[in-house]
């Protein structure tokens, strides 16, 4: 899996899950596994992927422990999400909103050089 790839999927995941909680119990009402589709608009990273994210306790991250990249991020009590992803010196992060059962934002490179937008679906 090439980083720009990774990227996509990581923004995916960091547009669909948010921005800082305001409390670790009200976030908590979006922990479970997502579906995060990852479009890229502008640029020449990979057109589209889907990966699984889960959410526990408000945090994002992978359902791999196993990855090759890092996923980071938060998701506020009122679905805001603020999302990386990283490997090596490469990052890129997204904003976005959740919903119970799904939502979307966007996504950009570290360096710009690549953005678009990501959309999630609840699976579990």
């Amino acid at each position: 899996m090439n980083f720009a790839r990774s990227i996509l999927i990581a923004m995916t995941a960091i547009a669909a899950l948010a921005a800082v909680p305001t409390g670790r119990a009200q976030a908590a009402g979006f922990d479970g596994t997502w579906s995060v589709l990852v479009i890229t608009d502008q640029g020449t990273c990979d057109r589209a992927y889907r990966y699984p994210v889960r959410i526990s306790h408000g945090k994002v991250g992978h359902t791999d422990p196993t990855s090759s990249f890092n996923i980071g991020g938060r998701v506020a009590s009122n679905g805001a999400v603020s999302v990386f992803v990283s490997r090596g010196n490469q990052r890129a992060d997204g904003v976005g909103r959740l919903s119970a059962s799904g939502g979307g934002g966007k996504w950009r490179s570290g360096k710009g050089e690549c953005s678009g937008r990501w959309t999630a679906e609840r699976r579990g």
